[in-house]
């Protein structure tokens, strides 16, 4: 009966936990969070679904595989975003010195790279979350 209860509250709380956690990504540039804090909400959310319905069931949804790129992928997005600064003749990284519009302060699109770069960094930290509790349970 508890397993139970547990996986009801879980699969209740589990899309409000993710949906918050993109929240925070997507809006770390204008507020405390972003990439890292959020993508560390995702990741320990995929965690909680893999401790209450089991190392099977996560895999399922998202496999050890498919994490694993998801990391190279995210580490992949930072640099080529970081890419654009020198394609256009500045430093790596550069925003605003790149040319790249920074929109209005204050409203969604308004850092230029920044909410691109963020995107990616929180793929990659939830991923490796995932993956590094994906490898501690299988070496058991």
């Amino acid at each position: 009966m508890p397993d139970l209860i547990l996986k009801k509250v879980t699969s209740i709380l589990l899309p409000v936990i993710q949906v918050y956690g993109i929240y925070i990504i997507l809006h770390g540039h204008l507020s405390p969070g972003g990439g890292f804090a959020g993508g560390m909400i995702l990741g320990i959310s995929m965690v909680l679904y893999m401790l209450v319905f089991g190392l099977d069931s996560c895999l399922r949804k998202v496999p050890h595989r498919m994490s694993s790129f998801l990391e190279s992928a995210g580490t992949l997005w930072y640099g080529a975003v970081g890419l654009v600064g020198i394609l256009r003749g500045t430093s790596f990284l550069m925003n605003r010195g790149a040319g790249i519009p920074l929109g209005t302060p204050g409203e969604l699109f308004s850092s230029g790279l920044i909410l691109i770069i963020t995107i990616g960094v929180g793929i990659k930290v939830a991923a490796t979350m995932l993956s590094l509790f994906y490898t501690l349970v299988e070496e058991d």
